[in-house]
């Protein structure tokens, strides 16, 4: 590949009459290419498929995406950064077949505000300029980098015509792209596959395919017209030229964002302690206005305050038509999230650099992309998906009889998607112990939030109450209850409807709790496989009620509390005796 060096010392100021004249350029060479293409059959759009998902890695580039400059032009990085999300958006999964030609454009499209794209940074003339879009040659650059690993055929390519010191150029393995006429074009005899990804650092790609390609490489003269380090607008002192950035204009950059649904005390109070008044608070809608205390968060001190009404009216008014367990409700709960999720995400600007997201949202934020080149902290009430299915499958296997322990499981790609997503999360933040245990050196451990309610009087009953605050089903420990109760002369309370078969507790002597099973409680268990909302508990334990309750309702640090291992029967048993030795029949 042949370089022929051009280099002009003397900088010229860029004029408002030149940069008309190169817009007109521009024009004549877009219609140009426009309708060269309309004739082309190779180049045309392709498709995501999954064919070629197990393929081997061909070629894979791997580059920053928040390089080392002043902080005058880091808002200009960050709309470079929130261009190549939606870039990735639009390659990650392509597949190209055999013989056909990859056309940068052809793929990504134009960029408008219109599409969402934002000011980034964009080298021309010289200078690093503002410019919508700008800031895609990184991954323009990274695909011409994986092609010539992959030996592919490089059909149309062009390089900067400044060369900056330490960055890709010097290599040869820079790609410069300007809608539409100056594109990356290349081709492979065999089909393969783009992956393309961003974390909190780095812009990742890769190429999938079986290695039957040609290099078939046609030399590029690269034209050097400044020499040096250019300029930048964002930071430029040149006054009379027409592209000097007001500064003011960026006063919001650097900004949090807090994505949440439904209303967790511990995280409001959480939230509340930790934003500014530059933030920007998320939420399906006003629920203090509305009087939805599912949607009350505290709104009050933020910046901005965005509501998510319609997506929220439409799975309030599906809940209502689904059961209240099973498959079918945990499908319509995922596709839901996926949709609040899409909803936030379309109003997150470039000047947005730290998220706090709640859980439920985490899977399909990361899925798109709109966490990439962002620091992001997860507020979390439920175990990771891969956790909570591997304690199903264990309760699973010691009562395979049960018809609830295995009528749900998540997508094997939404799971490894929610894990892969806790690995670059900065921070976990739970007021769930369980929850806390899987992530020693990340977690941020909040204190449950306990009902403030005055000792009540040890109840009276003549056979010994037992509150189940729970539906009868597997996963909240109700075949262990009913294991350990044998033999124990008591009455079990029911908080909820029996779900696993009618007849489930025999002849027990059962009855279903009513409002005031607070007062009537001698003691309340709950050993459970699966709780991520034990506010039960809590309310039982305030009122200085014995709780007996699994690790796994994440209760290990309140008082009042005594903690089993899930699926114990017989420690269940014991702890149910020292409470009350004089139950045993």
């Amino acid at each position: 590949m042949a370089f022929i060096p051009e280099i002009a010392n003397e900088r010229i100021s860029p004029s408002l009459a030149g940069a008309i004249v190169f817009r007109w350029k521009t024009a004549l060479f877009q219609m140009k290419r426009a309708t060269t293409d309309l004739f082309n059959s190779r180049i045309k759009k392709h498709r995501k498929q999954s064919k070629l998902r197990t393929a081997p890695i061909i070629a894979a580039s791997k580059t920053k995406l928040w390089t080392e400059v002043a902080p005058a032009e880091r808002y200009l990085v960050a709309g470079k950064i929130h261009n190549l999300r939606l870039a990735v958006a639009k390659l990650e999964g392509l597949e190209i077949p055999a013989g056909n030609t990859f056309s940068f454009w052809k793929q990504v499209g134009r960029t408008s505000r219109v599409k969402g794209f934002a000011v980034g940074r964009e080298l021309r003339e010289g200078c690093i300029i503002p410019n919508i879009g700008g800031g895609l040659c990184q991954i323009s650059n990274a695909l011409f980098d994986a092609a010539l690993q992959a030996e592919f055929e490089i059909v149309e390519r062009h390089a900067h015509s400044q060369v900056i010191p330490g960055s890709v150029a010097e290599k040869g393995r820079d790609a410069t792209v300007f809608w539409n006429y100056v594109d990356l074009r290349f081709s492979s005899v065999g089909a393969f596959r783009i992956e393309a990804s961003l974390d909190g650092e780095n812009l990742t790609l890769q190429f999938r395919a079986e290695r039957n390609a040609v290099k078939r490489l046609q030399p590029i003269a690269r034209k050097v017209i400044h020499a040096g380090s250019p300029n930048s607008c964002a930071s430029c002192d040149q006054g009379d030229c027409h592209r000097v950035v007001n500064r003011s204009a960026n006063a919001d950059f650097g900004r949090s964002a807090f994505l949440v649904d439904e209303f967790t005390p511990e995280f409001d109070r959480y939230i509340s302690e930790i934003r500014t008044t530059n933030d920007v608070i998320m939420m399906p809608l006003d629920g203090r206005r509305f009087r939805k205390a599912n949607y009350a968060w505290t709104a009050r001190g933020f910046g901005s305050v965005k509501h998510s009404v319609f997506v929220t009216a439409v799975r309030s008014y599906r809940s209502r038509r689904l059961s209240a367990q099973g498959a079918a409700r945990q499908l319509n709960l995922l596709k839901m999230y996926e949709q609040l999720a899409a909803s936030y995400a379309r109003r997150l600007g470039p000047e947005i650099l730290h998220l706090v997201v709640q859980q439920n949202l985490l899977p399909f934020l990361w899925k798109s992309g709109h966490l990439g080149g962002r620091t992001f902290d997860v507020l979390m009430t439920a175990m990771p998906m891969t956790n909570l299915q591997e304690s199903l499958d264990h309760a699973s296997s010691l009562h395979p009889e049960s018809p609830t322990l295995s009528d749900f499981r998540a997508d094997p790609d939404l799971v490894a998607v929610e894990m892969e997503a806790l690995r670059h999360a900065r921070k976990i933040v739970t007021p769930h112990t369980a929850i806390a245990r899987l992530f020693p050196k990340r977690a941020g451990i909040l204190d449950w939030k306990q009902p403030q309610i005055a000792q009540r009087k040890a109840a009276s009953n003549a056979k010994m109450r037992v509150v189940f605050p729970a539906s009868t089903v597997g996963r909240k420990g109700c075949y262990e209850l009913r294991d350990a109760m044998r033999g124990i002369d008591a009455k079990l309370i029911l908080l909820g409807p029996i779900i696993e078969k009618a007849d489930f507790w025999g002849g027990f002597a059962v009855e279903q709790g009513g409002n005031d099973w607070l007062q009537t409680a001698d003691i309340v268990v709950l050993p459970a496989f699966v709780e991520h909302r034990p506010r039960r508990l809590l309310l039982a334990a305030s009122c200085g009620i014995p709780v007996i309750a699994s690790e796994a309702c994440g209760v290990s640090n309140v008082a009042g509390i005594r903690t089993i291992e899930a699926g114990d029967s017989a420690s269940l048993r014991s702890s149910i005796l020292i409470a009350f030795p004089s139950a045993i029949r």
